[in-house]
């Protein structure tokens, strides 16, 4: 299903797909968006935003680094119990020493995958970043642990590092970050749809496709 443009071309809807990395209602809603994306011939844009970008904003937000693990492990419980394969090892998470990871290494991955590859490999490096975050429970605020998976998914690691401290990469966080906060929005994920800017979250993939199919009737 596609859109007609005013020169009478058809055009696939836009979704732009704002996400974190160490967000466990994303990683529910990914595949979810990728079943229905592939169904209806949408395209997805990926976009950053970071709950908190560092350990100092972690503590800000809940106080010390233990009280964060222990809430945020609460929060993977709820989104255990709604994700369709049941992937969340919270237990193993809870087990690791390392201290809960900001986002901002993972987005600056990211953006190097995107760099690297346009938004279908950002999307591919953001599954598998967060598949080892919520999967496997590896500490993906480590870089070698973000150019592993790098590798893993046939990056050159040399070329990624390099991407990924690049200008360019900060760049795109930034700019992803301003047009969250242009657009208001302050929870993820957070689907931006059509051309009245519908904002969609967290849902079952046939309600999703419900609503992505009457955004495009009705474009």
């Amino acid at each position: 299903m596609t859109l007609q443009t005013p020169t009478g071309h058809t055009a696939p809807l836009i979704v732009d797909f704002f996400h974190d990395v160490v967000c466990g209602w994303c990683y529910v809603m990914s595949p979810r968006l990728r079943q229905v994306a592939a169904e209806l011939d949408i395209e997805v844009r990926h976009r950053s935003f970071i709950l908190q970008d560092s350990r100092e904003r972690i503590v800000q937000a809940f106080g010390t680094m233990e009280k964060a693990k222990t809430e945020i492990l609460g929060h993977w419980e709820a989104c255990a119990k709604q994700d369709d394969e049941q992937r969340i090892d919270i237990e193993g998470m809870r087990a690791e020493s390392f201290e809960y990871p900001s986002g901002l290494a993972g987005a600056l991955a990211c953006q190097a995958a995107h760099i690297i590859g346009g938004d279908a490999a950002h999307w591919d490096y953001f599954d598998a970043v967060q598949n080892a975050h919520l999967s496997q429970h590896r500490n993906i605020g480590n870089r070698s642990v973000l150019l592993d998976i790098a590798v893993d998914l046939g990056f050159a690691r040399d070329v990624f590092a390099s991407r990924m401290n690049s200008e360019a990469a900060g760049n795109r966080v930034q700019a992803d970050r301003d047009e969250a906060r242009k657009l208001g929005i302050r929870s993820i994920p957070t689907l931006i749809v059509g051309p009245d800017v519908d904002r969609l979250q967290t849902m079952p993939a046939p309600a999703l496709r419900a609503r992505l199919q009457a955004v495009m009737l009705n474009a």
